[in-house]
């Protein structure tokens, strides 16, 4: 009996039925796993038995001559859809406790009241029209949270009224030494400066880094710690100068330099639509980071730059390499490029290599991207 293409295709689809059948299963089950976490007070995500799933699964894979990374590839997307569905609601650590966020009604700021709304806590929206009755809305709070932007963090934590002393005061600035100065002067409790290494439009904050930085009184603000873990956040603990050393190079040169990319490019006035269509899946990704900063808030993007201290040392070093490499280009210099190439490759070591794994299954996502794309457009 000849099997036709047309048999093989349905027998395809009764397989893809039955696999989008079992994913609507395991949902189900991961809500159910959502809710007896909430209930012992567990994790969201636990990276244990994350890793330990993955590598039974690329085994299993292997045994049945199925690619393993394939097979990797598709369950960390179905566990990314499955914390989703574990993001309801969660533990309250500290019940019957007030929290203020001061902002919160920002982008970053709402995030923060949403988790704690699904917490169970007794969460107050603080914003500039409701100064004159600071006094009333700020007493009996257990944590105020700082979420404004970086120009006016510190005059805002001035205006302050009297903290009760227990309660804890932390900002959410992607600068850390000056507000937390300023939170220490302003307040005699307990303090924290917060970094969230990430902006509004995540969908929940499984995985997502936040930077600490110690201000006073670590064990009083242990639960605000505890809590952030328990909605599956990374925590990575800083000093506040350290981070602000480095955040001038993750933040402010990074989007800094994507600024001035995109002024060449709006200079230049390419074809935007035929550089997507002819684009690589690196450029394109790259295209994509480019435009996301002029996709958001200008004001925000100049606060993060400006508000750097050494930017313009660090811009003018940047600009200075930028000038040596336009120098050896003018001249074809290729052994000096090779040179530089290399003394580049030897600083980043090992690390380039493990960046050279993760990037290709970034680029093998874009260019699925603009694959459909490319289809649904015609």
């Amino acid at each position: 009996m000849v099997v036709s293409l047309t048999d093989l295709r349905e027998e395809i689809d009764s397989i893809d039925t039955q696999l989008v059948e079992l994913l609507a299963r395991r949902q189900k089950i991961t809500s159910k796993v959502g809710a007896y976490k909430k209930t012992i007070g567990k994790a969201i995500y636990d990276p244990v038995r994350e890793a330990e799933l993955i590598a039974e699964r690329r085994t299993l894979a292997e045994s049945l001559s199925v690619s393993p990374d394939l097979i990797e590839d598709l369950l960390r997307r179905i566990m990314r859809e499955s914390y989703q569905s574990q993001h309801n609601s969660y533990r309250c650590l500290l019940p019957n406790t007030k929290v203020v966020v001061v902002g919160g009604a920002g982008a970053l700021g709402s995030r923060f009241v949403d988790m704690f709304n699904r917490s169970g806590y007794d969460v107050v929206v603080f914003e500039e029209s409701d100064w004159p009755n600071a006094d009333a809305i700020f007493s009996d709070a257990k944590l105020v949270i700082i979420s404004v932007p970086i120009q006016v963090t510190e005059s805002v934590i001035a205006q302050l009224p009297k903290l009760d002393e227990e309660c804890i005061l932390a900002d959410l600035t992607s600068l850390k030494h000056q507000p937390l100065q300023a939170m220490l002067e302003q307040h005699n409790g307990p303090v924290v400066g917060l970094h969230p290494m990430f902006g509004p439009d995540v969908p929940n904050f499984v995985k997502q880094v936040v930077v600490v930085c110690d201000g006073r009184d670590e064990h009083k603000y242990q639960w605000l710690i505890e809590q952030l873990k328990l909605w599956g956040a990374i925590l990575e603990v800083d000093q506040a100068k350290q981070h602000d050393s480095s955040m001038e190079i993750i933040q402010a040169m990074r989007h800094f330099t994507t600024y001035v990319y995109g002024r060449f490019l709006a200079k230049q006035d390419p074809n935007l639509d035929q550089l997507l269509r002819l684009s690589s899946p690196i450029y394109r990704l790259e295209l994509a980071m480019t435009g996301r900063l002029f996709a958001q808030n200008s004001q925000l993007y100049a606060d993060i730059i400006y508000s750097a201290e050494d930017i313009e040392t660090l811009a003018e070093s940047f600009c200075s390499e930028l000038t040596n490499a336009l120098s050896d280009l003018k001249n074809k210099d290729k052994a000096a490029f090779k040179q530089s190439f290399e003394g580049v490759a030897n600083w980043f070591g090992d690390t380039s290599s493990q960046f050279l794994v993760e990037s290709r299954t970034m680029l093998k996502t874009a260019h699925d991207a603009k694959s459909v794309k490319q289809l649904s457009s015609k």
